[in-house]
């Protein structure tokens, strides 16, 4: 059973590695040599993601405060979309002691699952976005 966790923990970190298509993480990782600078290139594309959804999330914001209920109910999805992702990277590798299970790779793979779950969620804010700039079912 350990080693069935394994191959799927693996192929979920394949997985995640494959959903990044930045220019930037593509030319740090193929200059990686080390396990340490693997897992810098994808700490920094989790953080190139964390700001870009941040500056999509501020957008949304900027639309929505004519309305301060529109805004209230932006911020409590955003509140609820950062504690899912939390506890699905943890329900991803659950271990206690993960460095132990997961091995050097471990920081990589969860900052690249970060990092593929930020790319969807801002994908949901520029929809929303869209929404309250007079895209469909505009809620002005």
């Amino acid at each position: 059973m350990k080693y069935l966790a394994i191959i799927f923990a693996g192929a979920l970190a394949a997985g995640a590695a494959a959903a990044q298509t930045s220019k930037e993480y593509s030319a740090c990782s193929a200059k990686a040599n080390t396990q340490m600078a693997m897992n810098a290139c994808a700490s920094a594309e989790a953080t190139r993601e964390d700001k870009e959804l941040n500056s999509v999330y501020v957008e949304v914001l900027l639309k929505a405060s004519g309305k301060p209920e529109y805004a209230e109910k932006v911020k409590a999805a955003e509140r609820a979309w950062v504690a899912y992702r939390d506890a699905y990277i943890e329900a991803t590798y659950p271990a206690k002691d993960k460095q132990t299970e997961y091995g050097s790779m471990y920081p990589l793979n969860v900052d690249l699952l970060r990092a593929k779950l930020t790319q969807r969620q801002t994908l949901a804010l520029r929809e929303l976005l869209k929404q309250y700039s007079g895209g469909e079912n505009n809620p002005s």
